[in-house]
């Protein structure tokens, strides 16, 4: 893996107006410049969650481009090439988790969605909080050295 390259990083879920929202936020600021953030649902909302609009301006992520949309938009041609594509979706809950075709490397990091709490405006709050912690711990060591150590793993589980 080259240091100069930028890697694209797409993340996926099901609205495109929460989890991937905020993934994408997290990712654009911790990336440094490694990683470029994407994230589209493959049933978008259409609008980003204003509680996900809200933590993300109170964490001091960056908003201003984020917006729901389709994954269709990374399907067509000019769009571009995705090395990483992680889906955020909360298979526990019998949630539709698009799936990518085609060549990047690709997991699934579950978290519950936290626009479909139902309850106070606080425990809406804290469920945003929740997933944008669990988001920011997963992202945080997308680094060159964690990547290249995590695939070589990968490798090694095959032989086993």
């Amino acid at each position: 893996m080259s240091s100069s390259r930028v890697y694209n990083v797409l993340f996926l879920c099901t609205g495109n107006s929460a989890r991937s929202i905020l993934a994408e936020a997290i990712l654009a600021r911790l990336g440094s410049g490694r990683f470029r953030a994407f994230s589209a649902g493959s049933h978008p909302r259409g609008e980003v969650h204003p509680l996900a609009l809200g933590l993300l301006r109170k964490s001091g992520e960056e908003t201003g481009g984020l917006r729901s949309k389709s994954w269709d938009e990374f399907a067509r041609p000019g769009a571009p090439i995705m090395d990483f594509v992680f889906t955020v979706c909360d298979s526990a809950a019998s949630e539709a988790c698009p799936l990518w075709p085609g060549q990047p490397i690709t997991a699934h990091w579950g978290v519950e969605d936290p626009a479909s709490i139902v309850g106070s405006l606080e425990e809406q709050r804290r469920a945003f909080a929740r997933v944008y912690s669990v988001l920011e711990h997963r992202i945080g060591p997308l680094d060159r050295m964690s990547l290249r150590r995590r695939l070589a793993e990968i490798g090694k589980e095959g032989r086993r």
